[in-house]
């Protein structure tokens, strides 16, 4: 070389190429126009709590015409059927039917915790019916783990002591 600086073209040579068309222009695509929102009627929002109710009414209404304590009717707790040990649901079906014919000392007796469960569910239902007249947001019952492990527990206790006996009080 001479002392002159000059460029040289490192690259490869390529055989000249046909320009590349350019990508094709899409149309926008649609958007659907907001809905506007519509408050449901109130017999609407009540339809779902109404049937609900309805249901367990009807439950309630079976248990209490036909008794659960003329032998036939229900099944036998399985779990007292093969072991003889009375589960947190024995006595239930008693207790529902005392309940419905208005006994609450009877309905106790058979099954302790299935009244407060009643009463817990008579609660709920209120509360979902006034939120549903009204229009509000359903209620959600939702429970963190820990509360679902105290009931477990709570259950279990009530097992045991019904079982035992120093608390056949509690045995239906």
């Amino acid at each position: 070389m001479t002392g002159e600086n000059q460029l040289v073209d490192a690259s490869p040579r390529t055989p000249d190429r046909a320009p590349v068309p350019p990508a094709p222009v899409l149309p926008a695509p649609l958007v659907p126009a907001p809905v506007p929102v519509v408050p449901a009627s109130r017999v609407r929002r009540l339809a779902v709590p109404a049937l609900t109710l309805a249901s367990v009414a009807a439950a309630f209404a079976y248990v209490g015409t036909v008794d659960p304590n003329e032998p036939g009717h229900y099944p036998v707790c399985p779990l007292f059927r093969l072991t003889g040990i009375l589960c947190p649901g024995c006595g239930g079906l008693r207790s529902a039917h005392a309940f419905a014919h208005g006994d609450l000392v009877t309905a106790l007796g058979a099954n302790a915790m299935a009244v407060i469960g009643y009463f817990g569910f008579a609660a709920f239902m209120i509360l979902w019916l006034a939120r549903a007249y009204r229009g509000g947001p359903t209620p959600r019952f939702t429970l963190k783990p820990r509360y679902w492990w105290a009931v477990a527990v709570v259950a279990l206790v009530f097992c045991l002591i019904r079982n035992l006996p120093f608390g056949s009080a509690l045995a239906p």
